[in-house]
């Protein structure tokens, strides 16, 4: 079967001889679909180019919102590693202070690792917001349970030092440490003469002469346990400290406190006399602790 042909004509202007051509059916249907497709594609390209040109300044934004986003995280985990940073100062503090104090420190290896908030490598264009986001967002979460379970942990151990500095302060204001009243020993605690029997006999507190309802003090916090007479002692005043401290007044001119009485440290408790057997006024003073009496110059501070 014959192939058939197209014939084209071209005519030039002039006395110019006329040409013709013969093309095959097939190649001429060829060039049209080529043309065609030619005009598809540019127009399909020249869309897509719109369509991309206009996103350039979208895309722009995101990438400076990815910078941004990926900046605010890293002054976030720093923030955190600074939060650490100073609970580790105070947890040192705390040590300190408990060594001063003579409290046994606790022996943990618990220690807060800090998140590397500056590591300038997250910055990294290549390095996506998703993969900053879920690297510092899990370093953050971790270190954020490190610093919940060390303020739980340092919250306990503050209560145990506010606690022991608690019964240092009741401790230290129960304790006799003032002088009961002015003037001179006259006899101290421990072995000594009579001035009675002019024999050895065991004192078991000091005489501090002075000149009679001259003021006795309390030399600490305490209740009045017994306010009562005595033959040798003469008029009593004795109080209870706690921490097993007692305190015991005698030769009173006169008692100015009632049994069961609340007395503070400074606070006037009794007259000195010379009341029971005594060889003039002066004031029979006696700290006993655990109920053996003790030296009460091992209690006043100056």
């Amino acid at each position: 079967m014959a192939t058939k042909n197209m014939t084209i004509v071209l005519v030039p202007g002039g006395s110019r001889k006329v040409r013709q051509f013969g093309i095959p059916r097939f190649l001429m249907v060829f060039l049209i679909l080529l043309f065609f497709s030619a005009a598809s594609l540019l127009v399909w390209g020249g869309r897509d180019y719109r369509i991309i040109k206009k996103q350039i300044p979208q895309l722009s934004h995101l990438q400076k919102e990815n910078k941004l986003q990926k900046e605010q995280l890293i002054v976030l985990a720093q923030k955190i590693d600074q939060i650490g940073n100073k609970l580790v100062d105070l947890k040192n503090f705390d040590r300190k202070l408990k060594t001063m104090v003579n409290i046994e420190p606790n022996e943990d290896n618990n220690q807060f690792f800090g998140i590397g908030g500056s590591d300038t490598g997250l910055m990294d264009p290549d390095y996506t917001i998703e993969d900053a986001h879920q690297k510092l967002v899990r370093l953050m979460h971790k270190s954020i349970d490190d610093l919940d379970r060390e303020i739980s942990v340092q919250t306990v151990e503050k209560a145990q030092l506010v606690e022991f500095f608690d019964q240092q302060k009741s401790l230290l204001a129960h304790t006799p440490s003032l002088w009961p009243t002015r003037g001179w020993i006259s006899s101290r605690f421990g072995k000594r003469t009579s001035p009675f029997t002019n024999e050895k006999e065991f004192h078991k507190g000091l005489d501090i002469s002075t000149s009679k309802l001259s003021p006795i003090l309390a030399p600490a916090d305490g209740v009045v346990t017994s306010v009562r007479w005595d033959h040798g002692y003469g008029r009593i005043v004795s109080i209870n400290h706690d921490y097993g401290l007692i305190t015991k007044y005698a030769h009173l001119e006169k008692a100015l406190v009632k049994k069961g009485q609340y007395v503070k440290r400074g606070q006037k408790i009794a007259l000195v006399g010379a009341t029971g057997r005594t060889t003039g006024p002066h004031l029979h003073y006696e700290v006993h602790l655990n109920g053996a009496p003790v030296n009460p110059l091992r209690y006043i501070l100056n």
